[in-house]
């Protein structure tokens, strides 16, 4: 590996730096009217606005934690015993008080009775098996019944030396009445509203989802389907990243595709912008000499500028008509980098939605060449042995090897140079 720490890209802002003032940029949306309460299903993808406690223990009473007997330990010393079966415990019932020398039938579950703090699992029992169900439904807990066509059920069962605890799930083992269950910002996935769920809360305040205006600009694009004249590329930006947000949890409004003149796009984001929360564009943020973004936002405070990234350097930052606004560049790898890298994140503190991308090690399977000052991000697959395979070169155009990718392979500002089998941080996609 080689590094140089200490290098710096002229006039182009950091990585973090940007991603910070994303991060500011969407302030705004976090906002007491801008949340609401759904019903737990409705709730799915949100980020949670307070934090939530526990409203009782789980699991609210010790139960079974296997088909069995429960019983008291004491009474099974040395050897085991034979203890006399009493009336059974399903699951939901509210059972009596266990005496001494004697074993409940208990499926899983179920109460642990008063005075029981062991279960012994059906397995090792004599007999191993619960008596059958008669014609009507009804078990003969106390006569005799013939097991396996051998073994006699007579009222009693033997069992072995158990210690104290043996299959008993406690009360609260799982969390405790009072407890913190869940944290502020928490993006509510099936298993946190599963919790929920069996807390017996039925509802839960969430941040509004955020609508985004999105528009794709550029004389040469076209919607997919039309005839390609000569000159002119298929739109996938605005499909790329419709999908990209819409993942994120994010209401998408798509415009027409604007051309290069700036009065055409200023009438789009003047008709769409008073009822989006976030506006974000494509193409037309570079130093070209038709880069339409720049020039329909002459008089706004906006800031074009140059990241320290590759690719995805160009951007735009600001607001438009007090609106927030986002610029990304119009290569197709350029724009979903920037969303991963910038809107994302900011979307994920902000609004606690979506879940941060989960970070991983892996080691590169080639070498991989960086430039010295700029953060590189190139796609790749993860594969089973751990390994990264890089997904096409560096360039920024290059769909296909996009769409065989699962992660993101990060390569930070200063390193120049990775031979295989270095180590990069991955975010899988």
């Amino acid at each position: 590996m080689t590094s140089h720490p200490h290098g710096k890209a002229e006039h182009a802002r950091s990585v973090a730096a940007h991603a910070a003032a994303v991060a500011e940029l969407l302030q705004p949306l976090r906002s007491p009217e801008r949340t609401e309460t759904l019903p737990l299903i409705q709730a799915l993808g949100r980020g949670l606005v307070d934090h939530v406690a526990a409203p009782i223990s789980l699991p609210p009473f010790a139960n079974s934690q296997m088909d069995g007997y429960a019983v008291r330990a004491g009474d099974l010393s040395g050897a085991g015993a034979d203890l006399r079966i009493v009336p059974p415990v399903p699951a939901g019932s509210s059972p009596q008080p266990l005496a001494p020398g004697t074993a409940a039938p208990i499926m899983t579950g179920a109460m642990i009775p008063e005075g029981a703090d062991a279960v012994v699992p059906i397995e090792k029992a004599v007999p191993d098996r619960f008596p059958e169900p008669g014609p009507d439904g009804a078990v003969n807990w106390n006569g005799t019944v013939k097991l396996n066509g051998t073994a006699n059920w007579n009222g009693t069962v033997k069992l072995p030396a158990t210690a104290p605890g043996t299959y008993v799930r406690a009360a609260g083992s799982d969390i405790a009445a009072g407890e913190r269950a869940l944290a502020a910002g928490t993006c509510l996935g099936p298993a946190q509203l599963g919790l929920l769920a069996a807390l017996g809360i039925p509802e839960v305040t969430v941040s509004k989802a955020a609508t985004v205006l999105l528009v794709t600009t550029g004389d040469e694009v076209v919607d997919p389907g039309q005839d390609l004249a000569p000159g002119k590329i298929y739109d996938s930006n605005g499909t790329l990243l419709e999908a990209a947000m819409q993942q994120a949890g994010l209401t998408v409004r798509r415009t027409a595709i604007s051309t290069d003149n700036p009065a055409e796009l200023l009438a789009l984001l003047r008709a769409g912008s008073p009822r989006a929360d976030l506006i974000v564009t494509t193409g037309g943020v570079s130093k070209g000499a038709y880069e339409v973004v720049r020039q329909a936002m002459a008089g706004q405070p906006v800031e074009f500028l140059q990241v320290a990234m590759q690719p995805g350097g160009p951007q735009g930052i600001g607001t438009f008509d007090g609106v927030p606004f986002l610029g990304f560049p119009g290569n197709p790898v350029s724009c979903l980098v920037s969303f991963e890298m910038f809107l994302r994140p900011a979307l994920s503190a902000c609004l606690g939605a979506p879940a941060p991308r989960l970070p991983l090690r892996a080691r590169l399977d080639q070498p991989l060449a960086s430039p010295a000052h700029k953060h590189q991000v190139r796609r790749g697959s993860l594969q089973p042995d751990g390994t990264v395979k890089l997904e096409g070169g560096e360039g920024s155009h290059l769909m296909h090897a996009l769409a065989g990718s699962n992660v993101l392979v990060h390569v930070p500002a200063g390193v120049t140079d990775l031979a295989a089998g270095d180590e990069v941080e991955v975010w899988m996609l």
